[in-house]
């Protein structure tokens, strides 16, 4: 199995890969924490770094996928994420909706067991990977933020046992991952999960001309649509838009059916959304497998 370990701070097309990979290849990415593993203790905050967006969120990578051409899917199957022993929780002041008043303050989380220690509370642990993607065709997007290409989804299904579809926008995809965190509530309030340095180990798969605009995830009961934009009204019509054309694709009914049929089943969830960080809100729609249709998107 290769393993991954170069860093990047942006997805771009100008990225030199670090590794080739065959479709059907198992890769391990080795990752830094958000902070780039740059707070060692309780006594250094957010405020002590340059955490401009350009320094944050480095991400392991990139891997070019054989094969891999635009118009097609990169297959992302989640096998494992190993996390440290201790990660990081920190707050700044200018992250999340109770940031006036809120200080720069960092909090060290130790893990034992599959089981994080908040203040003598124990909470089960569900590592998850915050930045994961495909190049753009277009300008580089820093690994801090988020676009159609994927990055900085901090979606927490991004887990175990998911698969994720990536739309391919250069040759080779340009394939890269990082940002665990051990925890993560839907939003993430102020900023940070418990944010940890990992090892994922994934598959690679293809499937060839196949239209997506945004990333699509899949568990074992649900598909969901992955979709961004400054505004949450904005990021809604993103989302929804891509959910019912995949629908239709599958199910032949006309947009109008399609939009009731939403309404009636797929739920939105925000993945992340703490402004007034500079990071656009990150949402996902969700709508069940239905067995008598074909998925949503092929399956290599």
């Amino acid at each position: 199995m290769q393993v991954i370990e170069e860093q990047v701070y942006a997805f771009s097309k100008d990225n030199a890969p670090c590794a080739t990979a065959q479709p059907g290849e198992m890769l391990k990415f080795v990752t830094k924490d958000c902070f780039s593993n740059r707070i060692p203790d309780e006594k250094t905050t957010m405020a002590d770094l340059d955490y401009t967006y350009g320094f944050a969120n480095p991400a392991a990578g990139p891997v070019y996928i054989e094969g891999a051409e635009p118009g097609d899917v990169l297959v992302v199957d989640i096998y494992e994420i190993k996390v440290a022993d201790e990660g990081t929780v920190a707050t700044d002041d200018h992250c999340g909706p109770l940031f006036e008043g809120t200080d720069y303050r960092t909090k060290k989380i130790k893990i034992k067991d599959g089981v994080a220690d908040f203040n003598g509370v124990k909470i089960l642990i569900n590592p998850m990977i915050g930045v994961i993607g495909t190049a753009p065709a277009g300008e580089d997007v820093i690994d801090g933020f988020v676009g159609s290409h994927g990055g900085n989804m901090d979606n927490k299904l991004i887990t175990k046992g998911t698969r994720l579809y990536l739309p391919v926008r250069v040759p080779g995809a340009l394939l890269q991952m990082g940002d665990v965190h051990a925890a993560m509530g839907d939003g993430e309030l102020c900023g940070t999960g418990i944010e940890i340095p990992a090892e994922i180990t994934v598959k690679v798969q293809l499937v060839k001309n196949f239209e997506l605009h945004w990333p699509v995830l899949e568990t074992y009961d649900k598909w969901y649509v992955n979709a961004n934009a400054p505004k949450y009204d904005e990021a809604l019509m993103n989302g929804s838009k891509e959910l019912r054309r995949l629908l239709m694709n599958v199910t032949g009914w006309d947009p109008v059916e399609t939009y009731m049929y939403m309404s009636i089943q797929s739920d939105v969830e925000i993945s992340q959304g703490c402004e007034p960080c500079e990071v656009q809100l990150s949402l996902r729609i969700g709508t069940p497998k239905l067995p008598q249709f074909a998925p949503l998107v092929p399956r290599p």
